[in-house]
């Protein structure tokens, strides 16, 4: 059974870099045809595509915030990582890896909160 979980800082300043990275367990990242996605839900909205980087290590980012948005990944460790840079208070919200050929396999989300 494929597991992920996430981890990075609750509390980010504005205009800092975020970073969260994912821990995949039970499969690995390189597996054909899986990929790795990060998803995040502002409180009261609905849930917002960020970006993957697939099995083979090419990305895609979603337009209005591909500016700011790389995902990265390590294969020795299985894992892979997201960095959000100068955040504001809108990018606050709660923020999910999810992996597999599909949606498959969710992370339980970890809770960012970008304040001063």
């Amino acid at each position: 059974q494929v597991q992920l979980q996430e981890l990075g800082p609750g509390l980010v300043k504005p205009s800092q870099t975020l970073s969260l990275t994912c821990t995949v367990s039970g499969g690995s990242i390189t597996t054909n045809y899986y990929n790795w996605r990060w998803i995040r839900q502002p409180p009261g909205k609905g849930l917002e595509w960020m970006g993957v980087i697939r099995y083979d290590g090419s990305t895609n980012y979603s337009p209005s915030l591909k500016s700011r948005t790389s995902i990265s990944r390590d294969t020795s460790k299985n894992q892979f990582s997201l960095q959000l840079s100068s955040v504001t208070p809108e990018d606050t919200g709660l923020y999910y890896c999810v992996g597999g050929p599909a949606y498959n396999y969710w992370g339980q989300g970890t809770q960012v909160t970008v304040s001063s």
